[in-house]
This record gives structure tokens, C-alpha cells and sequence, in this order.
């Protein structure tokens, strides 16, 4: 593939999980690729690992809560490569438990980082995408297409994210701007280690069933693909595609299961033992 070669990528949530793999392999296709987040030794790691193999990257850190920093952060983009030609808006956070256990400033939290945070990458992303007809990418999740018991408040953000993008693929049509929406299924990150407060336990058991789990490099793979494709939506993995499919023409089923046949998983979600995955 040498759609990004020579491409200038911005990725937020680019420290770890699927944001780290992207950030690797947009590197390995030849484009200079900017790492945002919060942990700035992440950042640096991945800076680290792409120089070592002979490519070019920039760590900005940036909370994509604030939108100064967000501004700064483009800014910081083209001034050190000169242009944007793809923005990545991964980072997101899961906030899971029971509905009537969650707080007012838990929803905030989910809302304020998934939702509104992606928002402000996308909106300081877009100017300089238009230079570029470049593309913008928004990693939504399965959880925006089906629900399921204790993951009001994630579901909630993902279903915003899933308007927000087939909305914004609209208004950008004709501008020379794609706009793509990625939905994972289940994916090995440390999403299932941070609880509602953003609190990382590294001893926490994923109690996702392991067979399911995709590794962040094989997700990064098939998302370049879609990029690189200009989809509107792309849904993965197997287990991700059919969930999406019954999320949106058999909720009747989705509901009798999640109901009469509720997984060991989602009954541990309930309790608050683990958030909901991708």
C-alpha cells in the first residue's frame, strides 16, 4: 500500500492500543505520523520505535478535553511537517456499571472525552484537511449500533459518535474530505484496565473471551485499508460485523439475548468489575 507515503498523520489516543498500531504502520507506509494523548512517555515510546526503524514522528502531547490544546496541537502539526493530509480521532475512554450507579460526573467524563473531545479533533482538523483533501478518521465501536446492560453511558457516546460522523461525512461532501467511521469489536487494549475514575490497573483481568480478541497490529491493519479506501463506515472483527448487523435489524433478538441469555461478561460489567471493551 502507498496511499500515505509521504502522507502527514495525526493520530489522538495515539500512545497505546489500536492508536499506537496505527501510528506504526501509517509509519511503515512512508508518512511522518504525530502522536497525541496524555501519557507523555507512551508518546515517546512510539516516537521511539518509529525514528528507530527509520521514520519520522512527533509527540504532542494534548488532552482532547481542552480545546486549546487540541488548536495547539494541529498547529503543532504543520508547523513541524507543513500540512495534514489524515486525522485520526481514537482516543476514548469506557465508563460501565449499572445505569442507576452511575453519576453525574461520570457521564460527563464518557461524554466529555468520547464525544466532545472527538469533536474538537475533528473540528481544528478540518481547516488544514481541506488544504490536503485529506481524511478524517473517527474510531466509533460496534457498542454505537447494539446496546447492552451496563454500558449505558459508553453505548450512549458511541451512538453519538456513529451520527456525528455519517453527519459530518455529508456536510464535507464535495470539500475534497472523507470522512470515515471505524467500528471495533472486540480488541486487545487497555481499555478493560481503566475504570470510571481513568484509573489504569495493569493486573486486570480482560474477562472478554480471548478467542474473540484481536491484536492491536491486525486492527491496524484492515483500518489503513478503509483510509485508504475513503469508507464511510468500516466494522471489524467477525464477531464486531455481526453484532452490527443484529444491532440494526434484529434488536428484538439482541434484546431476548442480552436479556434471557445475558454472557458472564456482561454480568461482571453490571457489578462494575471491568468497562465494556472497544
Amino acid at each position: 500500500m502507498d496511499h500515505f507515503k509521504r502522507s502527514v498523520v495525526w493520530i489522538t489516543g495515539g500512545g497505546s492500543g489500536i492508536g499506537r498500531a496505527l501510528a506504526l504502520r501509517f509509519a511503515h507506509e512512508g508518512a511522518d505520523v504525530v502522536v497525541s494523548g496524555r501519557r507523555v512517555s507512551k508518546l515517546d515510546e512510539v516516537v521511539s520505535t518509529i525514528e528507530a526503524q527509520g521514520g519520522r514522528a512527533l509527540a504532542v502531547p494534548c488532552d482532547v478535553c481542552d480545546v486549546a490544546a487540541v488548536r495547539a496541537a494541529v498547529r503543532s502539526v504543520v508547523e513541524r511537517f507543513g500540512r495534514l493530509d489524515v486525522a485520526v480521532a481514537n482516543a476514548g475512554v469506557g465508563v460501565t456499571g449499572a445505569f442507576t450507579a452511575l453519576s453525574d460526573a461520570d457521564w460527563r467524563r464518557q461524554f466529555d472525552v468520547n464525544v466532545f473531545g472527538l469533536a474538537n479533533a475533528a473540528r481544528e482538523a478540518i481547516p488544514e484537511l481541506q488544504k490536503t483533501k485529506g481524511r478524517l478518521v473517527l474510531v466509533g465501536s460496534v457498542s454505537g449500533m447494539m446496546g447492552a446492560p451496563g454500558t449505558s453511558a459508553y453505548t450512549a457516546s458511541k451512538f453519538a459518535v456513529r451520527g456525528l460522523g455519517l453527519t459530518l461525512a455529508q456536510e464535507l461532501y464535495g470539500t475534497g474530505v472523507s470522512c470515515t467511521l471505524v467500528h471495533p469489536g472486540f480488541v486487545a487494549t487497555d481499555i478493560s484496565r481503566v475504570d470510571n475514575d481513568g484509573t489504569f490497573h495493569p493486573d486486570r483481568p480482560d474477562t472478554r473471551p480471548s478467542v474473540l480478541l484481536w491484536t492491536p497490529d491486525h486492527a491496524a491493519k484492515v483500518v489503513l485499508r478503509a483510509i485508504a479506501r475513503r469508507d464511510l463506515e468500516y466494522v471489524f472483527t467477525a464477531h464486531g460485523k455481526l453484532g452490527a448487523l443484529l444491532g440494526k435489524h434484529a434488536m428484538r433478538l439482541v434484546h431476548l439475548a442480552m436479556t434471557r441469555f445475558r454472557p458472564a461478561a456482561v454480568n461482571a460489567t453490571l457489578k462494575g468489575k471491568h468497562p465494556p471493551g472497544e
